[in-house]
């Protein structure tokens, strides 16, 4: 019997010791930072976009303003003649030496005075008179305030056939009345056509409205919260140009583009305060700096893979990592191990989130031992708290962000590839591979912050 019982003490005496062979370390953990939703500021982004517009689509818009009558003179005592002028065709455009060339069919149909006053009598008749001509104008032209603008004068006036009533069996020319009257309604036909290219040609409005839309805060990320935000600080334009049926302009905008994490941020640009400035001359290319966001949860899971089938450790003392969390503190990150093996606990390291660019990876420097947990380890594994150790365990503290890279490319190609936002409005352009720029933390995403360049081109043909 008491051999028995000492068989017994002696077998729950091996367990024991072979149970308490596997420490149990309880290192203090380093809560999370109280951090509130922060928004984190890029550095500028410069858009160029330069515009061309079809001299058709000029020529569609002004004749769609001005039709019918364009002049009309009711007082004949004073010139002799009453007129009404008439557009008759559509208005043809085209290019001569750099200026625009209007040519407009015209209609004048007249009230004709003609005879004397004598003795206190009125001997005058008056006769009905149709006349067909052209008129073709020269315009110069410019911008100001986001219209293109013209100066029009008007460079000739050829009639079908010589003006002239029939009085009695003659024709008689009233060449000599017609003409004077032409200078009457000369200037107000300049005016009216100017008029109706600068309403065809102003684009302040559509450049308003699509930069108060571009301001408004975009909801990225629902499940993460976060926002995607671009504020327009300056807006430039050069003159424009007549050349090649087109008239071509460059615009650019420098603005800044943010990312929030948290709840939705207030839309502070106001489109009343914008100045267009005037610039002879624009960059050629976009540059932009967007936002790879990053969740602690999404980045735990991708380093958790990384530790899959490994141990660390020396001789028969070895762990393995069954689980990553992070979460950031005082700037820095915080990246807790689940142990098992020799060692059973959690353990906690901290350091600085960086950057590999040839691996496109984002990586943690001066990674080392939270305080507390170096000395836990010191005190009951202090193997596992050597700098081998700790080297080898960083190396697999890393994830990729090459997708993010490759994601914001795919993203914006659908919008430069002969994109179309409106009818007869199209945008084109390309985009060069993003590179890293730097990396801010908040209280729930490693925000890795990417640079693009590329060009952009606006063109308006075909517009309705």
């Amino acid at each position: 019997m008491k051999l028995k019982l000492f068989a017994v003490a002696a077998l729950a005496s091996a367990l024991l010791v072979s149970c308490s062979s596997a420490k149990k370390i309880e290192a203090l953990k380093p809560e999370p930072g109280n951090d509130k939703p922060v928004a984190v500021e890029t550095t500028t982004s410069f858009i160029n976009l330069p515009v061309t517009i079809a001299i058709a689509d000029v020529e569609t818009q002004v004749n769609k303003l001005l039709n019918g009558l364009v002049y009309e003179d009711k007082k004949i005592e004073d010139d002799n003649i009453a007129m009404k002028v008439w557009k008759t065709a559509p208005i043809k455009f085209s290019e001569q030496n750099g200026k625009l060339q209007t040519v407009v069919p015209i209609k004048i149909t007249a009230n004709v005075r003609y005879g004397t006053s004598a003795l206190g009598m009125n001997l005058y008749d008056t006769r009905e008179v149709n006349m067909n001509g052209v008129i073709t104008f020269n315009s110069k032209i410019g911008l100001s305030n986001w219209k293109i603008t013209t100066a029009t004068t008007i460079e000739s006036l050829e009639w079908k056939e010589s003006p002239s009533v029939t009085i009695g069996s003659k024709q008689v020319s009233i060449t000599y009345l017609i003409n004077p009257a032409v200078k009457l309604f000369k200037k107000q036909i300049e005016d009216e056509l100017d008029k109706a290219m600068s309403k065809s040609m102003d684009f302040k409005p559509q450049v308003l409205d699509a930069l108060q839309q571009v301001s408004t805060p975009i909801l990225a990320n629902e499940q993460y919260e976060t926002w995607f935000m671009v504020t327009p600080n300056e807006l430039y334009v050069t003159d424009a140009v007549l050349s090649k049926k087109q008239i071509t302009m460059d615009m650019g905008m420098k603005c800044s583009m943010q990312t929030w994490v948290g709840e939705k941020p207030a839309n502070n640009f106001k489109k009343e305060n914008v100045v267009l400035k005037a610039v002879s001359k624009m960059p050629d290319k976009i540059t932009a700096t967007v936002a790879a966001v990053s969740t602690y949860e999404s980045a735990s899971k991708l380093i958790t893979k990384n530790f899959q089938g490994q141990e660390f450790g020396s001789g028969k003392r070895k762990v393995t990592v069954q689980n990553v969390n992070l979460w950031s503190k005082d700037s820095k990150m915080i990246i807790a191990l689940d142990l098992t093996g020799s060692i059973n606990g959690t353990i906690y390291l901290s350091g600085y989130p960086s950057y590999n660019a040839v691996t496109k990876e984002i990586y943690f420097d001066q990674l080392d031992y939270v305080l507390d947990t170096k000395s836990v380890l010191l005190k009951t594994a202090n193997w596992l708290a050597e700098g081998m150790i700790l080297r080898k365990i960083q190396e697999s503290c890393r994830y990729s962000i090459k997708e993010n890279l490759e994601e914001g490319k795919k993203n914006l190609t659908p919008y430069l590839n002969n994109y179309s936002p409106m009818a007869g409005v199209y945008i084109n352009g390309s985009v060069n591979d993003f590179e890293f720029d730097k990396i801010e933390l908040t209280d729930k995403a490693i925000i890795a912050f990417i640079k693009g360049s590329g060009k952009m081109n606006l063109k308006i043909d075909g517009m309705k």
